[in-house]
């Protein structure tokens, strides 16, 4: 395999998916001299990434967390209103990066997870957020989503971006993150959604991923449609991702989306799946990663995996896109090659607008999905939406 030139702080040198996901923490919020504190005894563990290796990486989060929220709580028993939802936001980040590492069926995962949530409501009410928790009407059931409006639109009807999660994303990173607010500053609105197979979709409500996210795309358009204030026929979709097959297979497929942004390109999940089983593959984002799939995708062995997953090919959707279409990879990405990038983009051959944007190393953000810069991704995209979209018309201020 070809080696890249990583520009991700990399902290444990020999564990690519705890460094990933230490920097994914580092660019929602945590604070640094904090993680070192917990993560440096667990070094000499990393390259074992074993259970052990997990164990102790979540315990070490889990104790940030608890003390963040301890010290949140104190601040709001005291009136320091603002202080303590910030601590509760730092919380929020510490468990949910604990509960990364862990196995499906760990008791002790969901319970991280459910304090993460309860943290991350606590620090939106705290800071007086404008997100809204909502949900979508899917089928015979519902996807809990975060609707977060546009500054300045009131009295207009504002465009509107539906947000998918990647493979190990969850909204609640998006948007502690800075994404939704990055969005809403240009004058569009978010709704990101925990589809079926991602966060609190597939934990508490036992949702597994489908290949064909048109539908839930189609789900989160109906629902866009039947709020007030939002211009139905200005209403985008992107992927963080593994969201960056999802994001345009749901575009080829559904028509009412304008416009579509893949945050890192993958046109053939099969291939990608079939070459990290048999050991010639990419990098892997989260240690267990063949139980972490078997638990997304409802399967219970490598062949299930390889069924699924054969399934998610854009062969047939790209070509169908005809909305503008953006892609954004890292020129070193190690879980995506470049060439998968430049492959979808040129298949999109009846969209009116295509750009794929390749960060580098003259200008930062060439990992996977921009974590060594994310704030680039994040900026670069809210501007391209917002133009597409013509966000700017409705601003009243």
């Amino acid at each position: 395999m070809e080696a890249f030139p990583a520009m991700m702080f990399e902290y444990f040198p020999d564990n690519y998916p705890w460094s990933m996901a230490l920097q994914m923490a580092l660019n929602a919020g945590a604070i640094m001299s904090e993680a070192d504190e917990v993560l440096a005894p667990i070094k000499p563990l990393a390259g074992n990434n074993d259970d052990e290796a997990n164990q102790a990486w979540h315990d070490a989060w889990v104790s940030l967390g608890e003390r963040s929220k301890r010290l949140a709580d104190q601040d709001a028993e005291a009136g320091r209103t603002l202080s303590a939802g910030q601590k509760y936001h730092r919380a929020a980040i510490y468990f949910m990066t604990g509960e990364r590492m862990g196995k499906s069926d760990s008791e002790e995962r969901l319970l991280t997870y459910r304090s993460m949530l309860d943290c991350f409501q606590a620090g939106l009410d705290c800071l007086g957020s404008p997100v809204e928790r909502v949900e979508v009407p899917y089928k015979d059931a519902s996807l809990p989503a975060l609707f977060y409006p546009a500054d300045g639109g009131e009295g207009a009807t504002v465009p509107c971006l539906i947000h998918f999660d990647g493979l190990d994303v969850m909204k609640e990173y998006l948007y502690l993150a800075g994404l939704p607010q990055t969005y809403a500053a240009r004058g569009v609105a978010t709704l990101l959604v925990d589809h079926p197979g991602i966060g609190e979709a597939l934990r508490l409500r036992g949702m597994k991923l489908t290949p064909k996210l048109e539908e839930p795309a189609a789900a989160a358009l109906d629902y866009v449609e039947t709020r007030g204030g939002l211009d139905a026929d200005r209403i985008g979709i992107a992927g963080i991702s593994l969201g960056g097959y999802y994001a345009p297979r749901a575009a080829g497929f559904e028509p009412r989306l304008k416009c579509a942004v893949a945050w890192g390109a993958i046109n053939d999940y099969g291939e990608i799946t079939r070459k990290r089983l048999d050991g010639t593959g990419t990098s892997l984002s989260v240690s267990h990663w063949e139980e972490h799939m078997n638990w997304v995708l409802g399967t219970s062995s490598r062949v299930g995996i390889l069924e699924v997953t054969s399934r998610m090919s854009l062969d047939e959707a790209l070509p169908n896109i005809r909305c503008p279409f953006l892609i954004l990879h890292g020129e070193s990405d190690r879980q995506i090659p470049l060439e998968m990038a430049e492959k979808t983009i040129n298949a999109a051959v009846n969209s009116p607008r295509t750009e794929l944007k390749v960060f580098t190393a003259e200008t930062g953000g060439v990992e996977h999905c921009q974590v060594d810069n994310s704030k680039i991704a994040v900026e670069y995209m809210a501007d391209w939406v917002a133009d597409v979209l013509n966000a700017e018309k409705d601003r009243r201020f």
